[in-house]
């Protein structure tokens, strides 16, 4: 009988020579399903996000130890040969590599791909890039706020009558992440079918014109230019915060019947079959007066009001939460949003298993922790 109570990915040797965010959060995703993850550190540096504070974890940011959870580092100084050596013997043993150097910098070092390959060939090798290996771009650098700017991300983000606007994080440092993560997960399955390693290439410049979903398939497909909206939805009405008598709450209202569920609700039945707004289409052409209409109703009662009603209709409605008031929401309604790892907290993996345990993890590594024991068994 298959013992289930075992991480998916545990036997499953990483070599992560990344930094900063993508690639961290790439091999932090394996090293949550069970992975034994080896994060290669510069001596005296590492990576880039132990410096990036505050806030700050005691001497550690907190930038890093979101990102590092579960792994284990070794300091290795790639420009000596013995340490490269030692950085080529770890790719030899490992299942997966990920690096997310500028292109060519691990082919300079004798790390790059067609090495590791040659010595490893079931390897599953992971690249992560600004804009690719190829082509007139792959020199510059990949930085998120560049390539959300340079992406058009910016340019639909904020109100219309305001400035372009980056996202509140580096969402396509994330979205990198999930896709090399998938690489990565999609190439094991065909090695197991195939008995081969494979090269994973993912940019984060592609990956920001995959995110952009619905705004890109409207340009490639239908010609459309999109623009800034602020909280509204390209598409559809309502979808958006509405002002209550004290906060506004968020409506997405995405078919007919939930729109008419929301008017229905709220004592608004003339709405429904108003005909400005009997179709979404419809409602979308005149989003203004649809609001107007919505808020002139909205404003005489609380949100905690309008929450409870549109809940019970069934009506996707919620509050505009600060960070802390969201954790605060997911512990209290039991969705566990955090781990404590011997009195260290982290955010918890969001990958939930039936019939496997969950990986409990351990902290983010000290900068060069598990040196002593690495560099043992690696020349040995």
């Amino acid at each position: 009988m298959k013992d289930l109570s075992r991480p998916p990915l545990e036997g499953l040797l990483v070599a992560d020579f990344s930094r900063i965010l993508a690639g961290p959060l790439a091999s932090q995703t394996l090293a949550d399903l069970g992975a034994d993850v080896i994060k290669v550190e510069r001596p005296g540096v590492g990576d880039d996000t132990r410096t990036w504070g505050p806030p700050w974890d005691g001497d550690m940011a907190t930038y890093f130890a979101g990102l590092n959870r579960s792994k284990r580092s070794v300091a290795l100084d790639l420009s000596l040969d013995a340490d490269q050596a030692l950085a080529f013997e770890l790719c030899r043993r490992s299942d997966v590599v990920i690096e997310n150097f500028r292109p060519g910098t691990m082919d300079s070092l004798g790390l790059g791909a067609d090495d590791v390959r040659a010595a490893n060939p079931s390897v599953i090798y992971c690249s992560i890039s600004g804009f690719g290996a190829h082509g007139e771009a792959a020199s510059l650098p990949g930085v998120d706020l560049i390539i959300q700017a340079m992406a058009g991300w910016m340019d639909v983000t904020g109100q219309p009558d305001g400035p372009p606007t980056k996202v509140g994080m580096a969402l396509v440092d994330v979205l990198a992440a999930l896709n090399a993560t998938t690489g990565i997960l999609a190439a094991l399955q065909a090695r197991h079918r195939d008995n081969k390693g494979d090269h994973v290439e993912v940019s984060l410049f592609d990956a920001a014109l995959a995110g952009l979903v619905n705004q890109g398939s409207g340009h490639v497909l239908a010609g459309d230019k999109p623009h800034r909206n602020g909280n509204r939805h390209p598409s559809i009405a309502p979808y958006e915060p509405i002002r209550t008598s004290d906060r506004p709450v968020v409506v997405a209202a995405v078919n007919d019947r939930l729109f008419a569920r929301t008017c229905d609700a709220i004592g608004r039945p003339d709405l429904i079959n108003d005909e400005r707004y009997t179709t979404n289409t419809d409602r979308r052409a005149n989003v203004e007066g649809l609001i107007a209409a919505l808020e002139k109703t909205f404003t005489t009662k609380p949100a905690d009001h309008w929450i409870d009603v549109l809940t019970e209709a069934g009506v996707p409605v919620g509050p505009v939460n600060s960070v802390e008031q969201a954790f605060a929401w997911a512990d209290g309604v039991g969705l566990d949003p955090t781990s404590d790892i011997e009195g260290w907290k982290s955010v918890r993996s969001p990958i939930r298993f039936a019939d496997r345990e969950t990986v409990p993890g351990q902290r983010a590594p000290e900068l060069g922790e598990h040196s002593e024991e690495l560099r043992t068994w690696l020349a040995n």
